[in-house]
This record gives C-alpha cells, structure tokens and sequence, in this order.
C-alpha cells in the first residue's frame, strides 16, 4: 500500500472548533497552507488557483479511501480530503449519532475552510448520502455534487451476510473477519483485498465511532432532493454488492440528478478497486 508515499504528498491541517477538531488532508496547494484562528485556513485565492476539490469518504472510513485517487485529481484541483467527524482523526461532536446529526458540522467546516466560496464534492457511500443532506440544508456551500454509491435510497434489499467480532479473537481471526466483510460489501473481485487493503481497513474501523448509525437503509437522501441547488451527479459500481437488484432503480428514485453513470468490473468502493474506469467517468464531470 502507497499510504505513507501518498500522505507525505500532503499537507495535514488541523483545525479546532468548539466541539473539537476536524482534520484533512490536501494535495496540489501551491503554497504552504496554514490555520488561522480558531476555524479558518488561509487560503490564495489567486486567478491561477485551481478549483478547490472536495472528497468525503464512506463510512468506518477516513481520507484513505481516496488512496487511490487525490494524486489524480490533484493534477488539475487542489484536493481537500476530511476525515468526517467521528472518523478517522476528527472529533466527534457530542451528540452526533448518524448523518444526519453531522449536518451542521459539515457545514460549519465547509463555511470556515473555504470562506463561503462553493466547492465541488465528491462523496462516497455514507459521505455521498452526508453531502446530499448537506446539500438540501446549505445549498449555497456546493457547486457541484456527485455521489458515489450512496445510501439513503429505500432500495437496500437483505442485509449483506457480515461477520462481526468476538471478545476470544486473535488478531489473524480478526483479519479474516475483515477479508470476509471487504469481499461481501466493498469489493467485486476476491484479489482486491490485499492484506495492505485489510491493514487500511483495521485502522479505519478502529477510529470509527459512528457505529449505531441507521438512516442509511431509508430513503432519506431521496427525501431531500428537491432542495438541491447545485448539480447532482451519480456514479454506481456495475456490482455495488448494496444494489445488488436495484441498480438501475436508482436514477428513477433519484430523479432531480443531473446523470447517473455505472463504472464497470468493480464493488462498492469503486474509486479503489477500479480508479482508471472511475477517473474516466468522473474526469468530465469535473471539467478536467
């Protein structure tokens, strides 16, 4: 895994807010990037700066579910990856037990970093279905949208056969526990989970404190789509193991998108298993 390669590409910002800290990570800044009191970051907001990109990740996740993709898309954008709160390395706010509940914070962290300029987001799976509530409630903050396998769609059908851990479970039961969960719901091909993939997933499900979160099996992001402002795009994997028999349902359900796209020979955690297929369909929605 190019983790440690990738994230020294970076510049991690930290910032602190009043129910704690949010972090990200940033590629293609043409200038050290610092953090200014309290929220804000101070940002060049010259002509020749490049659009602002801005990556949600999925859920049990942080910003390395994008390992694949920010130096990519770091080639035309800067890239901002947040780890959401109560993921990865920010806080969770008191309270906060689902999507939902995250709406503001999201918000708030949007405000400060970019000074309410709107910023196009990609959001995947639990970040796809947290951004299009954002969306509905702060529409000025977005320019653009697209989702990536989001929930929230009333058109999950049988729970998946997850395995779930056991007091008694060393750590090689542990991570066969992983490789069985990647392989039911994040992933297509059985070879795409490396033990590199389940290292990346050991650490992400550990920060994870989120766990309980349920609104993702209603259809509350179809709920909220006629208070889109901006342009909403969908990108589903071909084998998103969560849509299983109602893939192409999904355009119907959301109706107020601008297009639906399937990217072929890939699961769930699409932008991973297939990054060129992904970037060849996600490249022209952005204008790159």
């Amino acid at each position: 895994m190019d983790i440690t390669r990738v994230e020294a590409l970076s510049q991690r910002i930290v910032q602190s807010y009043a129910w704690g800290q949010a972090v990200w990570h940033v590629w293609g800044s043409k200038k050290p990037l610092q953090v200014g009191a309290m929220t804000n970051v101070n940002l060049d907001d010259g002509h020749d700066m490049p659009r602002r990109l801005v990556l949600l990740h999925g859920g049990s996740g942080s910003w390395t579910h994008w390992l694949r993709n920010v130096e990519h898309f770091a080639q035309h954008r800067e890239v901002w990856a947040l780890d959401i709160p109560g993921f990865g390395d920010s806080s969770l706010p008191e309270g906060v037990t689902d999507a939902d509940g995250l709406v503001p914070y999201i918000a708030e962290i949007l405000k400060h970093t970019f000074h309410l300029d709107a910023v196009d987001v990609i959001g995947f799976s639990f970040g796809g279905m947290t951004a299009g509530l954002v969306a509905a409630e702060y529409p000025a903050l977005m320019r653009q949208l697209i989702l990536v396998g989001a929930p929230g769609l009333g058109l999950f059908g049988k729970e998946l056969p997850m395995r779930g851990m056991t007091p008694n479970m060393d750590k090689v039961a542990q991570r066969q526990v992983h490789r069985h969960n990647l392989n039911t719901m994040m992933f297509v091909q059985p070879e795409s989970v490396t033990e590199g993939v389940i290292d990346l997933q050991v650490a992400n499900v550990a920060r994870d404190r989120l766990r309980r979160r349920r609104i993702a099996r209603t259809d509350v992001l179809a709920k909220v789509q006629a208070r889109w402002a901006c342009p909403v795009h969908g990108v589903w994997a071909e084998s998103d193991a969560l849509y299983k028999e109602t893939l192409l349902e999904i355009p119907n359900v959301l109706s107020n998108m601008s297009s639906f796209h399937v990217v072929h020979d890939a699961g769930h955690w699409v932008m991973f298993e297939n990054p060129q297929a992904f970037h060849a369909v996600v490249d022209p929605l952005l204008g790159q």
